[in-house]
């Protein structure tokens, strides 16, 4: 009886990790940046509105999300026109180099919504054709890099081939070129942070080939050596990163996005539940009751307050956090 009751105690706990999040409040702070995006004349492009690193990616894997569970019917109109603007882009050449991430988020999105249509196919030709074949990025592709992190840096190239890797898996296409894609990070592990490792670690839940149990195992654990005893992790601890000595004061304990990112890998690996249930619980203590959403400041620079680029990080942290907390 007593086993009975404690295993009864156990269980009880592990469905209640995480609780008390608000996520109507999520799904509002969400929309309603993605509503600012959408009018804010630097996120234009000749293409239309850009599916940014920060937000627009994000949103497209935490909205679905919240849709479930707040039971709502339809797609948000803002993830309908993230969508429409990777499907009618689809395959098509793009000579600025800003629009390599669309690439690679077309190929990840039109194959999670139809992976034998027609977009698709033509996402991720367009993607594997442009899989660079010599230099020192061979076997990954060309990103982003507007010396700004985590996303659109140098060192944000590793986070981007993750990313290709995490779509190639989505559509089970493309195992060979993913293998190279592993070997240019074996190359380059020195320089590779922990948050593109993760990436590729949650790329590898998509494509079970893609690293070995000793790989897997590896990343998991340097990720668990950096948990708090709070169960959060700090942004430092995912770099390394570039210096930024304009950037605003980071937290000096657990980062939100931080901790979301490392959670919602783990857990949809399927690893460390005992971590990710404690990480959970700081996440849902960690959600902003006015905003809805989860602050985190810029890595990078001082913004002016309430501008739309003093956000982009806490886009980022809502949507994982999001991502780390549904069930």
């Amino acid at each position: 009886m007593v086993t009975r009751a404690l295993a009864i105690l156990i269980l009880s706990t592990t469905c209640l990790s995480g609780a008390g999040w608000d996520a109507a409040a999520a799904a509002g702070y969400l929309d309603g940046r993605q509503k600012e995006w959408f009018s804010w004349p630097r996120a234009k492009t000749p293409e239309g509105t850009c599916v940014s690193c920060h937000g627009g990616m994000p949103y497209l894997l935490a909205r679905p999300a919240l849709r479930k569970k707040l039971g709502e019917s339809q797609p948000t109109e803002w993830e309908t026109k993230l969508l429409d603007r990777l499907r009618t882009h689809a395959g098509d050449e793009r000579k600025v180099n800003i629009q390599g991430p669309e690439i690679i988020f077309g190929a990840l999105f039109l194959a999670k919504e139809d992976p034998n249509g027609d977009a698709t196919r033509k996402a991720h030709g367009q993607m594997w054709s442009m899989q660079l074949h010599d230099g020192d990025l061979k076997g990954i592709w060309q990103w982003y890099s507007a010396k700004l992190d985590p996303w659109e840096s140098q060192g944000a190239f590793s986070f981007g081939a993750a990313m290709g890797t995490l779509a190639a898996g989505t559509a089970k296409s493309g195992s060979a070129e993913s293998a190279e894609v592993v070997r240019w990070f074996d190359a380059h592990a020195k320089e590779v942070s922990l948050h593109s490792r993760l990436a590729l670690l949650w790329a590898s839940s998509r494509q079970s080939a893609l690293l070995d149990a000793a790989a897997k195992r590896a990343v998991v654990d340097e990720v668990l050596s950096n948990q708090l005893a709070d169960g959060s992790w700090t942004i430092q601890s995912l770099g390394p990163w570039m210096e930024h000595p304009d950037a605003p004061e980071q937290p000096t304990g657990g980062h939100p996005y931080a901790t979301a990112f490392a959670t919602f890998v783990l857990r949809e690996c399927g690893v460390a539940p005992q971590a990710t249930a404690k990480a959970r619980d700081w996440l849902a203590g960690h959600q902003d009751k006015e905003t809805g959403g989860w602050f985190a400041p810029s890595m990078n620079k001082k913004y002016p307050a309430g501008s739309v680029e003093s956000k982009f990080m806490e886009d980022a942290a809502t949507s994982f956090a999001v991502l780390a907390l549904v069930d």
